[in-house]
C-alpha cells in the first residue's frame, strides 16, 4: 500500500501528477478541491460556505477541510493507497493529518510566483460539463467554447489577480510551517514544476524508487 500527499501551489500541476499515479498505481486520488467544487456545483450547504469563502479570496477553514477529509478517508476504498491533493495546507492541519495516518512521503512541487500567475489567469472552466481548459496548454479548437459539449468556457470566480494575490499571500505564510512538520517526520522530494509534466513526474518516481512511465504502463 501507497499513501502520499502532494502539496504545491495553484497551477503547480498537483491534479494532473495526482492523476498519472493514481492511474499507474491503482491509488485513490483524493482532491480536496475537487470535493468542494462538487457540493459548490450541487448547491450543497458546504458548498455554499465554500463559494462565499473562495469568491472573497480566502482558504476554507480548518475545521471544515479536515471534516471533509476524515469523511473521505473513512470510505476505506483505498485498497491500494491514496494521494491527497490539496491537503495540509497548514501546520494545524499537518499535525491532524499525521496522527491518524502513516504516509510514505510528501511531494512538494516548487513553482515560483510569476509563473503561477501565467498558469492560473489562463484557466477556464466548461459551464456545463465542468472540463478543464489552459490557454496556455490546452486552447479549445473555437475560443471560448468547450470541445465535448459546446458550451462556453467561464473564468473561475477566484481566478483573477486580486484573489490570487491574497490566496499566494496565504499559501507562503502557512506553507513554510507545514514544510517543516513533514520535514521532521516523513520524506519530502522537492521537484521543479516549470518542466512538461512526464518530466516532473518521472522525478517523482525516482525519488519514490516507483516504477517509470514505461515500465508502469506494461
Amino acid at each position: 500500500m501507497r499513501k502520499f500527499v502532494i502539496m504545491g501551489v495553484q497551477g503547480s500541476g498537483k491534479g494532473t501528477q495526482a492523476t498519472m499515479l493514481a492511474r499507474d498505481f491503482d491509488l485513490v486520488h483524493i482532491s480536496v478541491g475537487d470535493v468542494f467544487r462538487w457540493n459548490v456545483k450541487n448547491h450543497t450547504k458546504i458548498g455554499a460556505q465554500v463559494k462565499r469563502t473562495v469568491a472573497a479570496g480566502r482558504l476554507v477553514g480548518d475545521h471544515l477541510v479536515e471534516s471533509v477529509v476524515r469523511d473521505r478517508l473513512n470510505e476505506h476504498d483505498w485498497n491500494y493507497g491514496f494521494i491527497i491533493d490539496g491537503f495540509p495546507r497548514n501546520a494545524r492541519q499537518a499535525e491532524f493529518f499525521l496522527e491518524s495516518y502513516d504516509i510514505d512521503g510528501v511531494i512538494y512541487l516548487d513553482l515560483p510566483d510569476e509563473e503561477v500567475y501565467r498558469r492560473v489567469l489562463a484557466r477556464r472552466l466548461c459551464s456545463r460539463c465542468g472540463l478543464d481548459y489552459n490557454l496556455i496548454a490546452s486552447r479549445p479548437i473555437i475560443p471560448d467554447t468547450c470541445d465535448v459539449c459546446g458550451a462556453p468556457l467561464l473564468i473561475r470566480p477566484d481566478d483573477n489577480p486580486r484573489a490570487l494575490a491574497v490566496r499566494l499571500r496565504d499559501y507562503h505564510e502557512k506553507t513554510q510551517p507545514v514544510m517543516e512538520i513533514f520535514q521532521r517526520k516523513e520524506f519530502v522530494a522537492v521537484v521543479d514544476a516549470r518542466r512538461p509534466p512526464r518530466a516532473v513526474q518521472t522525478e517523482i518516481r525516482g525519488y519514490f524508487d516507483l516504477p517509470d512511465l514505461a515500465s508502469a504502463a506494461v
